[in-house]
Parts: C-alpha cells; structure tokens; sequence
C-alpha cells in the first residue's frame, strides 16, 4: 500500500465569510484531515481576519492566513503566495464557498500519484438549499436532496472510480475546475505556479494546465470521489475572459512550460 503524502489544503476566499465558515466546518469533520490549512485571502475585510482567527483558536490542524491588499479579482497571485508559504509534499486546492464530502481530502491523496495533477468537478446547490445551508452548521448533503443540481457529481464511489480508470484516461482542459485541484507542490514550482499576468474572472486554472501538460504531467481520472458542494452566488464579472483567453492562447501556441511572473518572486 503507498504510502499518504503530507497534505496542505488551500483555500480561496473574497469577502464571503459566512461561506467561508461553512467550508472551515467541513473540513473539521474530514474522515482524514490535512496536514495544515492556508487560506488565500484575496483582500477579504475584517469580518473575515476575525472569522478565521476564531477558528484557529480549536482548529484541529494549523490554520494559516495568507492576505493581500484588494486591488481587484488577482487569484492567482493570492494562490502563488498561499502556494509559497505550504510547507507540505501534495496540495489539494478549494475555493471558500464549497461544503466538503466527508472523504475529499482522502479521495485526493489516494488517487495522488507521481507526474499526475487531479481536476475534480462540483456539486451546483440552488439558491434555496444554499440559504439554508449557511443558516445552519447542518452539513448533511445527499444527492437526493431537493435543491442539489447535477446529481451524478454528487455520486460517491471511489472504488468503481478506480476500476473505469484502468480503461479511461482523462486528457484535454475540459471540465477544469479550480474549486477543485490538486498538486504536487514541486510540480508547481517546475512551471512557476499561476500566471499574474491574468486578472479578472477566469482561466487561470486552465492557463496553467497547460504547463503542466507540457511539461509531462498527466491527469488523473476523478470522477465519483472529491465530492464538493458550491453554495449558490451570483456569477462574476466575466469581462476579463476574452483578455485572459489570449494568454491561454500563447501558451498553446509556444508550448509553455514556465511563466514569467510566478511563484518564483514568493520562493
């Protein structure tokens, strides 16, 4: 049996901390926790910093805070420096406004494996079934709920997961989900992290997939495992993605496999 990495969950967050709460409980009750926490706080305000150091007095592992000044939607940059400051193997990446499965963090690192990344999907709640959830600490999700959309997502069967992987190999950026990631953090370091050169909403999980792909490193299947549940907003400004899509451009075209504003200014 291979043996568990060490782990650090990263978690994004903006200015959501009722959301953000909900997601800190979920990971208190993971069947196996992480090593350590980091919360990427793209320049949330007090409320937040209040939040978090509150849990951190009980938390049942370190729980770290990792802020930048607000100066607009910059997440990949938050991640770099979140990335950065991880003292752990393999890297499991979450945004704040997600309710865990019990088993995701140990769905992510049984599935981890040498040379591979893991790009999970999401469970959509309605607006509804949202609400509800965060006027509650009642985190009980199935997919037979009222209110959960997209139900084969939140389908948890890691063994037959296991067994379809052996005939389907997963490729391409299709589905990629930055809600739900995971690395090894020296495959990271290999293409220098999130590319600042994209701001605004969108793209920068894919941009940065294609280094990986290019330097080598494969997708693992993930279906049926890494179960996540996104509580219900209003969707970003999505402006920036036209703008972003052309560095996504570039880097198909000149097959990249380094950017150069990175996480190499953090290390």
């Amino acid at each position: 049996m291979k043996p568990t990495p060490s782990s650090t969950l990263l978690i994004a967050t903006y200015n959501w901390p009722q959301a953000l709460e909900q997601t800190l409980l979920s990971v208190q009750r993971q069947v196996l926790l992480p090593d350590e926490v980091i919360i990427a706080d793209d320049g949330s305000k007090d409320e937040t910093r209040a939040l978090i150091t509150r849990f951190q007095e009980n938390f049942p592992v370190p729980l770290h805070h990792v802020w930048q000044p607000d100066d607009g939607f910059r997440l990949g940059q938050i991640r770099n420096k979140a990335i950065a400051s991880a003292t752990r193997d393999y890297l499991i990446q979450i945004d704040g406004d997600l309710i865990l499965h019990p088993s995701f963090v140990k769905d992510h690192l049984t599935a981890a494996r040498p040379g591979h990344f893991i790009g999970g999907s999401r469970v959509l709640l309605s607006e509804e079934l949202s609400k509800q959830l965060l006027k509650s600490n009642d985190q009980q999700i199935s997919l037979f709920h009222k209110g959960v959309r997209n139900k084969l997502n939140a389908l948890h069967a890691p063994a037959l997961a296991r067994f379809i992987e052996l005939f389907k190999k997963e490729k391409g950026l299709y589905n990629l989900r930055g809600c739900n990631m995971s690395f090894w953090r020296e495959d990271l370091i290999l293409v220098n992290g999130y590319n600042e050169e994209i701001t605004g909403w969108g793209r920068e999980d894919t941009e940065l997939v294609i280094r990986l792909y290019n330097r080598g490193i494969k997708r693992v299947y993930f279906k049926l495992q890494g179960i996540v549940y996104h509580l219900y907003h209003k969707e970003y400004d999505r402006t920036s993605v036209l703008k972003n899509d052309t560095v996504v451009q570039q880097a198909i075209e000149s097959n990249s496999i380094w950017c150069n504003t990175g996480i190499a200014q953090y290390l």
